[in-house]
Parts: structure tokens; C-alpha cells; sequence
């Protein structure tokens, strides 16, 4: 009776399971939402470099295309890459916030090293509104709302009479000319058919100009435009010169040169900023913090490359305040400091990133070496920090251990999350990576090879 008591007791719910399953099958659940659409590309990544005199090139580092990165140098380069394609635009952005529009106008190419740089136009943002708010203006023509009659064609360097009134009254009478007096010139009668205007006016009778690349209608797409200059001229060997000096020379803080990261996609996301602003108090705090981390990431690398001697100074003689061989922690002096904070998720919780060069006192009279420290920590939302990524390296051992330069946060996959954009800078050559921040770990999305 148990038993069969409790079959009776579940054969409803079975009953109504059996009915509800099949239409719940047909229901969209695993379909994704329409918001959460994954940018596979193409979406390119550059760098702009613009000089004082008003000169700007890009540089490429990649190129996401079906969902993978690779490099934007070498991406279908055949033979320019598709990132350094004639007319393809680039949206400078500065922590997210554009700066104005680069148009690819030639693609050089140096022989020696073979890097890759784009000449172009730049636009600033400012000039961009300036044209579009003029654009917006809708021009009347003159003399269209007011009542004159049927519009009359005029020749150029003509001066006709004004047209009459055509009122039904008539005119006022007027003394007959001399009888020495030409008639009107027929040139300047509205009857007279206007001559056919100058080829040069006539923009849509022109055939069309050839294409710069073969059109192949499955080819990626990055984002383009009509640059205001004339076509570019082929590449060829004489123009394919090598990169000036500043191209690896610039520094993204305290030079005169700009660097600006730039993104180039035909449908990406609208930028948003990515800074997180630092104020009085918390600003302060932040600082100090991150300089005293900095500070024990320069101690173990110094004390790595002395064998343990670099923690401790020169034992303190002080006026027997301190016992014969005490000592007291090495001190290193940091140098360049430069502390940028960003909300690279939109989390509220900054992310902060500190560059700076330092040297430890001598030691035994030797020489010290000068420390490279990039560091970068998260403050959650009790106020401490926890340290993410640091890379320290001296100036002996640059051949092997780059230093690392921060250029900027930018959404290189167009995800709306900052990722940030650091150079890689070697002895006699550099790179780029990109680094994707999650909780307390770093995820390289790209990491370039330098080139010799």
C-alpha cells in the first residue's frame, strides 16, 4: 500500500513534466543574448607617433581577426599588410577617449630590420567637429525664398539686367533710347540656352578611378574612408624608406613626441574612458603605497644580483645608539616616477600601474647598476592592494630583460574592457604586448617578437 499510495501521489507530476518538457525544448535557451556578440574582427591595432612639426605615422602591432591575434605586420602582407592598406582609418584614443582620425595614405617599409610604419593624414578631434558642425548648416540659395520668378542662368563675367516684374500691369513708360544706341546684346536674354558646363565640373560624367587593391568580396574589411590628399604613389624600392631614428627613440611620457594607441574596425564598439580618477587623500595614499612596493621589488632584484649584500648598508657608527655591525634596510632612490590609475572594467576598483627607475647605494664601493621597475597592483574595495605584475631589470642586462614602457589602456579585442598596452623596449630593439587584467593575474593576448 505504501508503495502504491506514492505512485498515485507522483503520477500527476509526471503527467504534467511529460506535457511541459517538449515546449520548454523548443524554447531559445541556449541561443546567445544579442548584447553579448563577440567581436571576431578584423579589428586592428596601431600606435601613433605624431611629431611636433605636425608629421604623423602609425606603427602596427596586431590585428584580431577571427577571434585570434596576430601580428599586424606580417597579416596578409602581400606584400603590404592589410593593416597599412591605402585609406584605411585608425581612431586615435587616449585612455579610451578619441583624439581624432589617421588615414592611411602610403605603407614604408625598412629593408634592414623590415618593420612596417604607415604615412598618413591626422585629424584632430576638434578640427573633425569643427567640419562636421559646418557640414550640419544648411546653405539656401540666395535670392530661393523670395519672389522673383523662375530662376535665370547667368554666363560667367556677364552683368545682365536684373530680371523684370511679371505683374500683368504695365510697365512704367520709359523715354525710347537714342536711335544711336545698339540693341541689347542676345547673350544676355534668358531664352538663350546656358553652354554645357567645364569637364572638370562635371564629377559624375568622369569615369571612376581604379582601385588601389583588387576587390575581393570575401576579403576582411577594415575601417575605411576618402582621405583629402591625392591617391598615394605605389610602394617601391625608393620609397620604401627606413623608419627614422624616433620611431624607437620616443617615450610615451615626458617626450615631445605623442604616442597615441589607435583601433581601427569597421564595427566596433563605441569607446568610453577607461582613467580612474585619484583625489587628495586617496590619491596620496596610492602613491605612497605603490612606491613602498616598488621599492621591495628593486631590493630583491638588487639582492639577487649581489648575492644577498644589497638589503644592508655599511654598518651605522652612530654615538652608541647602535651595537657594532648593525645595520639598517637599504633605501633605493626612485626616479621618474609615473603612476597612472585606470577602471579598466568598469568595476570601480582601480588598477594602478607605476613605472620608475631607481639605483641602490654602492656597495663596497662598486658601481651600482640602474634599476627598471614596472609594477602593477589592484586596490579592491577595502583599500588594500594587491600586487598583480611587476618586471624589474637593470641596465647590464637590457640584451635579455626588457624593460617595460606603459603606452596606454585600450580595448584591443572590442569587448568594452581595457586591456593595457606596454612596449618592450631591449638594447638595440623593442616590442609590444598587450596584457588583459583579471582579478589578480595578467593574460598576454599578444606578445610580439622584437626584430634585429
Amino acid at each position: 500500500m505504501f508503495h502504491r499510495s506514492k505512485l498515485y501521489r507522483n503520477l500527476p507530476c509526471l503527467v504534467i513534466c511529460g506535457l511541459l518538457i517538449p515546449a520548454l525544448a523548443q524554447l531559445p535557451f541556449g541561443q546567445p543574448s544579442s548584447g553579448s556578440k563577440t567581436n571576431k574582427g578584423p579589428r586592428a591595432l596601431g600606435l601613433l607617433e605624431l611629431s611636433p612639426n605636425g608629421k604623423s605615422h602609425l606603427i602596427p602591432i596586431t590585428i584580431l581577426y577571427d577571434g585570434k591575434f596576430y601580428d599586424a605586420s606580417a597579416y596578409k602582407a602581400s606584400p603590404v599588410p592589410m593593416a597599412l592598406w591605402a585609406e584605411t582609418e585608425y581612431e586615435g584614443l587616449r585612455s579610451g577617449i578619441s583624439q581624432g582620425l589617421f588615414t592611411v595614405t602610403a605603407a614604408l617599409q625598412n629593408q634592414r630590420t623590415n618593420e612596417w610604419i604607415a604615412e598618413g593624414t591626422w585629424q584632430t578631434a576638434e578640427s573633425l567637429a569643427a567640419k562636421h558642425t559646418k557640414k550640419s548648416v544648411a546653405s539656401v540659395p540666395r535670392g530661393l525664398n523670395q519672389d522673383e520668378g523662375p530662376p535665370v542662368l547667368r554666363h560667367s563675367g556677364a552683368n545682365p539686367k536684373p530680371p523684370q516684374p511679371t505683374s500683368s500691369e504695365p510697365a512704367p513708360a520709359s523715354p525710347p533710347p537714342a536711335p544711336a544706341t545698339p540693341p541689347a546684346a542676345p547673350a544676355a536674354s534668358p531664352s538663350v540656352p546656358a553652354p554645357p558646363p567645364p569637364a572638370s565640373a562635371s564629377a559624375s560624367s568622369a569615369p571612376p578611378a581604379p582601385a588601389s587593391e583588387p576587390e575581393d568580396p570575401n576579403r576582411p574589411v577594415l575601417k575605411r574612408g576618402k582621405p583629402e590628399p591625392a591617391p598615394p604613389e605605389p610602394l617601391s624600392p625608393s620609397n620604401a624608406a627606413a623608419p627614422k631614428p624616433a620611431v624607437h627613440a620616443s617615450l610615451p611620457n615626458g617626450s615631445q613626441v605623442q604616442l597615441i594607441p589607435a583601433i581601427s574596425d569597421a564595427d566596433g564598439p563605441e569607446p568610453h574612458p577607461y582613467t580612474y580618477e585619484l583625489k587628495g587623500e586617496q590619491a596620496e595614499t596610492c602613491r605612497k603605497k605603490m612606491l613602498a612596493l616598488a621599492a621591495d621589488e628593486v631590493r630583491a632584484r638588487a639582492k639577487q644580483l649581489t648575492g644577498g649584500m644589497a638589503g644592508s648598508t655599511v654598518p651605522a657608527r652612530t654615538s652608541g645608539q647602535r651595537a657594532p655591525g648593525a645595520t639598517k634596510p637599504a633605501q633605493p632612490d626612485l626616479d621618474d616616477v609615473q603612476l597612472n590609475a585606470f577602471d579598466l572594467s568598469s568595476s570601480n576598483e582601480p588598477i594602478m600601474v607605476l613605472t620608475a627607475s631607481s639605483q641602490m647605494p654602492p656597495h663596497m664601493n662598486e658601481r651600482p647598476p640602474k634599476y627598471f621597475v614596472t609594477l602593477v597592483a589592484r586596490q579592491d574595495i577595502n583599500g588594500d592592494f594587491h600586487k598583480i605584475f611587476s618586471s624589474v631589470t637593470d641596465s647590464q642586462h637590457l640584451d635579455v630583460e626588457p624593460k617595460f614602457e606603459l603606452i596606454d589602456a585600450v580595448d584591443v579585442d572590442g569587448d568594452g574592457r581595457g586591456e593595457l598596452l606596454f612596449r618592450k623596449v631591449y638594447d638595440a630593439s623593442s616590442a609590444y604586448v598587450v596584457y588583459r587584467v583579471i582579478g589578480d593575474q595578467v593574460y598576454a593576448l599578444f606578445d610580439g617578437t622584437p626584430l634585429s
